[in-house]
Parts: C-alpha cells; sequence; structure tokens
C-alpha cells in the first residue's frame, strides 16, 4: 500500500506531480456500462483529459483488444490526436510492461486513473499500483460499471487497499488550487463551461452579466 500521507496540504494534486492514466474508454466497454448514464461518462473524462492537458500532466492512453472492443472515444483520441493509444491484450493494464514503463518514466507518484469497468480495469491496476508505492486516485465520476453496484463495491475495495476516490472536477480544482494562478486560468475556465454542467452555465451566465455592466458603465 502506498506510504503517502492521505491527510494534510501534501495529500492533495498537484500538476507537478501528478501522472494519468485512462483506461479503455471503448465502444465494447460503454456497451455494457450501466452504472450510470454513458453520455457523462463521456463528458467527465473527455473534461479530465482537457484539463490534464492545460496543467501539462503526463497522459497515458490504453486500449484493451482494440481490433474487437473498437477504437478510443474520438472525442478522447481529439486531446490526444498524436498520441497512439496501448492497446493490450492484459485484462489488468498494470501486468502490460509498457504502461508501467511509461508511467515510470514521468517520475511522478500520483497516479490518477479513470476507465471502463471499475470493477475489473480500473480496480486491479489501482489496488497493484498503490501495493507499490504509488500514490493512487481513481476518478470516480470518470469511470463506470456494469452495474451500479459493481461500480460501487469497486470503489469500496479500492478504498479499503489505500487508494483515494475522487471526482474530476476536485481534481481540475487541486491542480488550478488558485484562480490567480493566471496561467492555466483561462483554460480552466474554458473546461468548466464546456463539460462543467450547471456550473459552467451559471459561470457563462455570470460572465455574461459583468460584460453588460462594464458595456452600460
Amino acid at each position: 500500500m502506498s506510504s503517502e500521507n492521505k491527510a494534510g496540504l501534501g495529500a492533495l494534486l498537484t500538476p507537478e506531480e501528478s501522472v494519468l492514466v485512462l483506461i479503455d474508454h471503448q465502444p465494447f466497454q460503454f456497451a455494457n456500462l450501466n452504472s450510470h448514464e454513458p453520455t457523462m461518462i463521456i463528458n467527465n473524462t473527455v473534461g479530465l483529459a482537457k484539463a490534464a492537458k492545460v496543467f501539462d500532466v503526463p497522459t497515458v492512453l490504453t486500449t484493451v483488444l482494440e481490433d474487437r472492443g473498437g477504437l478510443l472515444l474520438q472525442a478522447l483520441q481529439d486531446v490526444y490526436p498524436e498520441q497512439k493509444p496501448i492497446d493490450r491484450t492484459f485484462i489488468n493494464t498494470w501486468e502490460d510492461q509498457r504502461v508501467v514503463d511509461a508511467v515510470k518514466a514521468t517520475g511522478r507518484k500520483k497516479l490518477i486513473i479513470a476507465g471502463l469497468w471499475t470493477e475489473i480495469c480500473v480496480a486491479m491496476p489501482a489496488i497493484q499500483a498503490a501495493g507499490e508505492g504509488f500514490d493512487v486516485h481513481v476518478v470516480t465520476d470518470a469511470c463506470g460499471g456494469a452495474s451500479a453496484e459493481a461500480h460501487d463495491m469497486a470503489v469500496r475495495r479500492m478504498t479499503q487497499a489505500g487508494v483515494v476516490p475522487i471526482t474530476w472536477q476536485a481534481v481540475a480544482a487541486e491542480w488550478q488550487r488558485d484562480w490567480a494562478r493566471e496561467k492555466t486560468l483561462a483554460g480552466t475556465t474554458d473546461i468548466l463551461i464546456q463539460h462543467g454542467g450547471a456550473t459552467g452555465v451559471a459561470f457563462a451566465w455570470e460572465t455574461q452579466l459583468l460584460a453588460g455592466r462594464e458595456r452600460g458603465a
């Protein structure tokens, strides 16, 4: 199990320490996704990927049996058009040495995972990596399982193994940390508007009102 402290300021995510692994967001996996509404998982995963791009967080894309399971979700591939996903036969991503090597090459220990399905292709690598000293976070609302129970039991199991459950907007907020961080503020705001649901709509409305006041002044 990871020996990282789970409390205190150091337990929060930073872009400089993070590495993201996105696992098997493919058509076949979505076909039996029953724990969440699929469009929400798509929205949240793409939002998470865009945030990683804004904060220069290294991201590893993976698929399983691509020829049969389908190509990576196009909206996700579009965030990384230059990157070819690592296509595996292993059910457990962490047993594919190419993935492990790609993560270790970053030199980062805060490993963030999201994928399909939670109970199998997410839980297996998360539990193994936590046992190998990584501080593992699983983005639960960018994951999904074959049933609500399967997803819930997987999150519980991973938590018992020391994995930290988190949501995609919480990841982005911990990376941003300070609204005075101007370098990433515009990118974070754009992602919030595009993928933040009601929060994004409300922010766009507030921006509209402020712009109107400035014109009136």
